[in-house]
Formats: structure tokens, sequence, C-alpha cells
């Protein structure tokens, strides 16, 4: 572990140390925002519009992609959670000890978000501001290093980039789409204004 890493966790961790209340914040975007952004995947999709409901498709493929890419560099290198190697750790969360490279958290909402950002980029600005403070919330409560975080955040750019950049090429995802919208139809039809299905 680089000195440089545990400098910048202690610094990060701290923080609630001589700030209370920044505590409460960070156990709360640490521990609840990942149902936040659950739900605002469900909104989109319920929106019933093509483009939010392809960009759901490609988030969650982007997911499986990252997760199987932090799995793999999970095996190159591998470290506990802080609280249970350094002392006076600033631990506000139960976690069980195990390999916290890379941060779980980062890979999720990173690959989520930025390809929300890549698809919808008015709001895709707002969900990478989630992301970085649910990242920087998981050195806050004592789970991870800033490497962790960092390197979490890296693979699902990286995944979300692939999936989007290889993503015009696989109509299926648009038949099984249509197929889908198909069905529903059937069960709650849309009104006459609802748009057709298009290509992503």
């Amino acid at each position: 572990m680089s000195h440089l890493n545990i400098e910048a966790f202690r610094a990060i961790n701290d923080l609630g140390k001589n700030n209370s209340f920044l505590d409460h914040i960070a156990v709360f975007f640490a521990e609840y925002m990942l149902y936040f952004l659950i739900l605002g995947m469900v909104v989109y999709w319920f929106t019933r519009k093509d483009k939010n409901r392809m960009m759901i498709i490609l988030a969650m493929i982007s997911v499986v992609v990252a997760e199987v890419l932090g799995k793999i560099a999970g095996k190159f290198y591998s470290h506990f959670q802080p609280f249970a190697v350094l002392p006076h750790v600033n631990k506000l969360i139960n976690h069980a000890i195990d390999n916290s490279f890379p941060s779980d958290h980062s890979i999720i909402f990173f690959s989520i978000c930025f390809l929300f950002l890549l698809v919808r980029k008015k709001e895709g600005w707002l969900w990478i501001l989630l992301a970085c403070l649910v990242a920087v919330s998981r050195v806050m409560v004592g789970v991870h290093y800033p490497v962790d975080i960092l390197t979490g955040a890296l693979i699902g750019i990286i995944s979300a980039l692939i999936v989007y950049w290889i993503a015009p090429k696989l109509s299926f995802l648009n038949k099984l789409l249509a197929f889908y919208e198909k069905i529903e139809e059937s069960i709650l039809p849309r009104s006459k204004s609802g748009n057709k299905h298009k290509n992503f």
C-alpha cells in the first residue's frame, strides 16, 4: 500500500472527525444512493421513450461488463478495507472484511452514470456528480481507499464507452426492445401520441 494512497485516505476519512454533520451525509450517500440510482432507472424506463429504454438496457450491460473487469482486476491485486488494517479509522458503517479493490460501488455508479452522460448529456453531468459523491463517501465511511474508488471509476467509464460504441452494431437489442414493447402495448396501450420504436 503506497504512502500517498494512505495519506489521501486519511485526509478524506478525517473530514468527519472535525465536522460531525459530514458523517451523516457520508453515510447517507454511501448506504442509500444505490436505491436512488435504481429508482432513477425505473423512472427512465417507464417514461416509455425508446431512447431512455435503450439507455437503461445499455447501462445494465455496462454494469455486467464492468463487474467482470472488476473481478479480473481483483485477481491481480487485492487488499483489505482500511478499517481492517489501519488504526484510528473513522468507520461509520458495517462492512465485511474482504478484498476492497476495486470498489464495487464505484464500478456500478460510474458504469451506469457515465452511460447516462453519453446518452443524455444535459442531465448526465448530474449523474456523474452523484457517482463522484458516492465514491468519496465510501472513503469517508472508512471502507475504501482512494485507489479503490479511482480504479472502480475507471473500469466503469471504460465499460460504458465500450458498450456505447458497440451498441449500434447490436441490432438484436433493438429487436428485443421492440418485442418487449409489443407485449407491453397489448397490456398497457400507449396514447396515440406515444412514440414508435426507433433504432438507438
